[in-house]
């Protein structure tokens, strides 16, 4: 293999795509440090703490049950502001069109666009439009950056995981992931999985009130809950525990998984977050999230464990532990 090339798997969310980051582009643009890496950068300014981000979304297809790449490119713009506890304010959209692009479905993305962040409070304020001769791209690319505000004193990271911490999703795992790979490939045997595409600062607006018990929150987007929780146990240099029996797996996609040989763990997901919380506060985070529409099927799925070098592992329902680890290559494809 040629290591000069980059590969697909360079975009999955997994392994490869850190090893990009770590070895290339951070080194070279900005040498931020693991700690500081998280789906958001916060900044200060006149005394306030701003959070800002970017991001782009080039998902195939462009239109799946549940969604369309306009709403997932708002409510991921806005989830990643969320996860450092920002309330989104400002966005910008930046559309790639090529050319012979449907006008009609322009219309339907823009439209939906513009409710996606009506509904999440925030602003489309700028943007940028360019075309592309046919065949220099495939349909739309959307690119979007976001700015929030820190209305808390509060330091949420992947850095903050402690020993003891207990480990909370608020629902079912690969929902999205499966739902696009199902409108991509015709997969008529899969039946009502739609996308979870949702903006989430109105259920993390809720969690903030547990205040400094709060310490991490992420959204297991690319590379799906592995990789994000690994993510964390090298951020915060501790050992998470997850168990597999607590994991909310929709039956779906659970048998869409083992049918193609897929594990739910490396599955993205578009409304979900993993919430990281002292173990005296699970409880009452877990029923808020429960009485939130988007938490219904909230469920603690591990805790921190030990203070270690970035460890993940599982315990299996027969009482194995096995090791958990990013996702390698790129399981699928343009899936955000």
């Amino acid at each position: 293999m040629n290591k000069d090339l980059i590969l697909l798997g360079h975009g999955s969310g997994g392994k490869l795509s850190h090893q990009l980051l770590d070895q290339l582009i951070i080194p070279s643009l900005s040498g931020v440090s693991l700690t500081g890496q998280n789906d958001a950068a916060v900044v200060y300014h006149e005394g306030n703490r701003l959070a800002f981000t970017t991001d782009s979304y080039v998902v195939d297809p462009i239109f799946f049950p549940g969604g369309n790449i306009g709403d997932l490119a708002v409510n991921g713009t806005v989830n990643d502001l969320a996860m450092v506890g920002a309330r989104p304010l400002h966005m910008s959209v930046g559309l790639i069109i090529e050319e012979g692009f449907s006008m009609s479905d322009l219309s339907v993305i823009l439209a939906s666009m513009r409710l996606a962040a009506d509904l999440a409070g925030v602003a489309i304020v700028t943007g940028d439009t360019k075309v592309v001769p046919r065949g220099k791209a495939d349909r739309i690319f959307i690119n979007t950056s976001g700015i929030g505000i820190l209305e808390h004193q509060l330091h949420i990271s992947g850095s903050g995981a402690r020993v003891g911490d207990k480990v909370i999703i608020n629902g079912t795992i690969g929902d999205h992931g499966i739902a696009v790979l199902a409108a991509r490939d015709g997969l008529e045997f899969v039946a009502d999985i739609q996308s979870d595409t949702a903006a989430l600062y109105g259920l993390v607006a809720e969690l903030l009130t547990e205040g400094e018990y709060l310490h991490v929150l992420r959204d297991p987007t690319r590379g799906g809950v592995a990789t994000t929780l690994k993510e964390i146990a090298l951020q915060s240099n501790v050992t998470i525990r997850l168990q597999e029996a607590a994991l909310p797996v929709k039956s779906q996609v659970s048998g869409v998984c083992s049918i193609l040989g897929l594990d739910p763990l490396h599955i993205a997901n578009e409304g979900k977050l993993v919430a990281v919380v002292a173990a005296d506060a699970a409880e009452r985070v877990l029923a808020i999230m429960r009485r939130h529409p988007l938490g219904l099927d909230a469920a603690v799925i591990g805790e921190v464990v030990d203070a270690s070098a970035g460890k993940m592992v599982m315990e299996t329902v027969v009482g194995g532990i096995r090791g958990v680890y990013m996702l390698t290559g790129e399981q699928l494809p343009r899936i955000c």
